[in-house]
């Protein structure tokens, strides 16, 4: 089975991609995925207004290597002045897309009127996609919900207007944004887009494992499909994903020696690309991701928490790996 995803001149094959997840899509972690296959990533969400006023954080959130390509970053803002700006900004910087945040549902992006706080304002969206659209060459893709709440489902609308306004890919995450992460994503909507747009769109919403995958594919007959939280501490999944669908087989899940080589590999390269400190505290988020499930896991989080070098780190890992030899 393949999915065959364009953007732009842009060929992707299979359609399958890593979500712009904040505090996890870094670059380290997209080197990973890339390494598990992973056709297509993004960046983490980038604000718009930051690198218009040249905010130094959002500036090192452009950074990536060829071997990451292709790749889009994800901008986010309310202002399509703003937005525009920042996209020439990004632009400079090549990467093979530019995609537009529509659906963040944390708070304070939505007390801004920033993310998923646009799926109530139609007329808004339409200006955006509009001003972003001629302000770059590269193309540019929008990440949408499918709707502010259950009572107002417009994802539909929002993403004809998109298709109507210059925007080459919509992808849909199928829960409200009042929903946030809760229940069960909503695939009706995504088919309904699919059904109802002439550019490619992307699925997005619980696939956690190769036949979830495949559900998605063979109900929404999407053109792309989204992997975001079943993605954290777990690399390996689209691995898994791709030689199902390609080859119909099921691989082993990594063991407890593979996976404590993983988390110190990502700490090193964490380490490289922010310093140990930094690295460190981002670490004790991922390893606890990363060990779920193995004996001694629920130790080794109460240890991670307080982890501040990689030599505490590997302790900790190793102790993890003696518990689950034995």
């Amino acid at each position: 089975m393949q999915l065959q995803l364009t953007i732009g001149s842009i060929n992707i094959s299979p359609g399958l991609a890593l979500a712009p997840m904040a505090g996890v899509a870094d670059h380290p972690f997209r080197v990973l995925v890339k390494e598990q296959g992973c056709p297509l990533v993004y960046s983490e969400m980038i604000s718009a207004k930051g690198l218009v006023y040249s905010n130094r954080r959002n500036r090192s959130l452009l950074f990536f290597t060829d071997r990451e390509r292709p790749i889009g970053f994800q901008l986010f803002g309310s202002d399509p002045e703003i937005l525009a700006e920042g996209s020439r900004i990004i632009e400079d910087y090549e990467p093979d897309f530019i995609d537009l945040n529509f659906g963040c549902p944390t708070p304070k992006i939505i007390r801004n009127g920033d993310g998923g706080a646009l799926m109530r304002s139609p007329a808004l969206c339409r200006d955006i996609f509009r001003k972003v659209a001629a302000a770059v060459t590269c193309p540019v893709t929008v990440k949408i919900r499918t709707g502010w709440d259950q009572n107002s489902i417009n994802a539909a609308e929002i993403a004809l207007l998109a298709e109507e306004n210059g925007i080459k890919v919509v992808t849909v995450h199928g829960r409200t944004v009042k929903q946030g992460y809760r229940g069960n994503a909503d695939w009706k909507i995504i088919k309904e887009v699919k059904e109802k747009l002439t550019i490619p769109v992307i699925g997005n919403g619980d696939i956690d494992s190769p036949q979830k995958a495949e559900e998605m594919i063979n109900y929404s007959r999407c053109d792309g499909i989204m992997v975001g939280r079943a993605a954290r501490g777990n690399p390996w999944i689209f691995k898994s994903i791709l030689v199902w669908l390609q080859e119909r087989k099921e691989l082993e899940a990594p063991g407890a020696e593979e996976i404590v080589e993983m988390v110190l590999r990502h700490f090193k390269l964490l380490s490289d690309f922010k310093g140990e400190s930094i690295a460190a505290r981002e670490m004790r988020r991922h390893a606890a991701w990363y060990v779920k499930g193995l004996k001694g896991a629920s130790a080794a989080r109460q240890q991670l928490v307080r982890v501040n070098t990689y030599e505490e780190l590997e302790e900790i890992m190793k102790d993890l790996l003696r518990s689950n030899s034995s």
